[in-house]
């Protein structure tokens, strides 16, 4: 962990010294990325946060029998093309219009969430850093590193909970693709990280450390 953290504050100065800061957060379904990004977000109420879920492609045009059926943990099932289009309309000062999803039509709804720029620019999603569409964009690249046992009994508690999956769906799904999918695309993707993050949001002295350091260096900017 410590030696994560020391990485991070090495190359924090020459990154961070941006009118826009770009975070990207990525690591595996259930290891905390979506925690650690909402409390950055808070520490710095002025700041964007961005989900790469809102970016699902729409598939109104598909029967829900085959939308059930898309494997939603491969890259194609994403439009990294209007999510790269979108950080950069943001980091050039202009608003943009994000798309919103829902998980229980499997489509994106016709309403979109108006977004404007700012200093701190927050996304989080699985298969971030797996997308060069957008990979490179990101001036700090976090990967959240969890224990796989965590990883899954938290995807199914939030499955049931939050998107009216039953139990066998959220076991087949995670079997047939969330698994295969985690070990093609996201656990390889660490490599692109500039920081190796254990535990996300629960790891409180890294998030004081990141916290501190992007504190600094919004102060340094003005």
């Amino acid at each position: 962990m410590f030696k994560a953290l020391l990485i991070f504050c090495s190359l924090a100065t020459s990154a961070f010294a941006k009118e826009t800061i770009l975070v990207g957060i990525a690591g595996g379904t259930g290891s905390g990325k979506t925690t650690l990004a909402e409390k950055i977000h808070q520490a710095f109420p002025g700041s964007v946060l961005l989900s790469q879920d809102s970016y699902y492609k729409d598939l109104s045009h598909l029967p829900m029998e085959e939308r059930e059926k898309t494997n939603f943990d491969h890259p194609n099932s994403l439009e990294f093309s209007l999510l790269r289009d979108h950080l950069l309309e943001l980091k050039q000062g202009r608003g943009i219009e994000q798309p919103t999803y829902s998980f229980h039509s499997y489509n994106r709804e016709k309403k979109t969430v108006r977004v404007e720029p700012a200093e701190i620019i927050l996304v989080e999603g699985i298969l971030l850093l797996a997308a060069p569409e957008v990979r490179d964009l990101f001036d700090i690249k976090i990967f959240v590193d969890t224990d796989d046992d965590v990883r899954i009994l938290r995807r199914i508690e939030r499955d049931m909970k939050e998107r009216s999956r039953d139990f066998q769906s959220v076991k087949t799904q995670y079997l047939e693709t969330v698994k295969p999918m985690h070990e093609a695309f996201v656990e390889p993707s660490k490599k692109y990280a500039d920081v190796i993050f254990p535990e996300g949001g629960h790891n409180q002295v890294a998030i004081s450390l990141i916290l501190a350091r992007l504190g600094e260096e919004l102060w340094s900017c003005k």
